[in-house]
């Protein structure tokens, strides 16, 4: 299936902090990265791809347009996707992600923003983020092809095609000369092979042809 990038704008990210901010224990444990799409109208997400870095987990929650009465509202579409299988080791922090539209929880119709909400439960990373961020949409879809009817529903080999009005059936013309021959051949049998006398008649002898032998 064919798709096309959708241009988008990713804002600043927003940190939520983890601990007291006055100590060294302080650090960010949640990131927010929104993402708009100010070029193009209401579009079906089809897939979001990015490259890790250092990210455990990952929720979106999008924003859909339902009509021009009621306000757009904010819909999470995914929940605590691991990127990282320990968030303590290097397993997946640097990998490359695609997110498919039938992974997500709900319809990605009619998509106006999103919101990434990454989190990092280690205090062993310094910092953490998604890049190389992109956003995907179905592209048209390529026309399709028509076939003539009789391709379509091709006739059996085996169905016998039909006989034009008219004419007699091939089968009863070839018994009956067959029958016709053999009965040639049973007549021209029963002729007798003897030879008859030059001065036989209706089988006599006429006295006056004898007279002259």
């Amino acid at each position: 299936m064919s798709r096309v990038s959708v241009p988008c704008h990713v804002k600043s990210t927003v940190a939520l902090q983890v601990g007291d901010m006055r100590t060294s224990q302080g650090r960010p444990g949640v990131l927010i990265i929104d993402v708009t799409f100010p070029s193009v109208g209401p579009f079906e997400l089809q897939e979001i791809v990015f490259k890790n870095y250092y990210t455990a987990f990952l929720s979106i929650r999008v924003r859909q347009h339902t009509s021009m009465y009621t306000p757009a509202k904010w819909v999470t579409c995914l929940r605590d996707y691991c990127l990282m299988p320990d968030p303590h080791s290097e397993e997946g922090a640097q990998e490359y992600v695609s997110l498919f539209k039938h992974q997500m929880l709900c319809d990605m119709a009619r998509v106006l923003e999103l919101r990434l909400i990454l989190r990092q439960p280690s205090p062993l990373w310094l910092s953490f983020t998604v890049e190389e961020l992109q956003i995907y949409q179905q592209g048209p879809k390529s026309p399709s092809m028509t076939f003539p009817k009789w391709l379509s529903h091709p006739v059996p080999c085996e169905q016998p095609v039909p006989l034009l009005e008219g004419l007699p059936d091939p089968s009863r013309v070839s018994s009956e000369v067959q029958q016709m021959w053999a009965l040639t051949e049973m007549i021209r049998a029963s002729h007798t092979s003897t030879r008859i006398g030059r001065f036989d008649v209706d089988g006599c002898y006429d006295l006056n042809l004898l007279s002259y032998t």
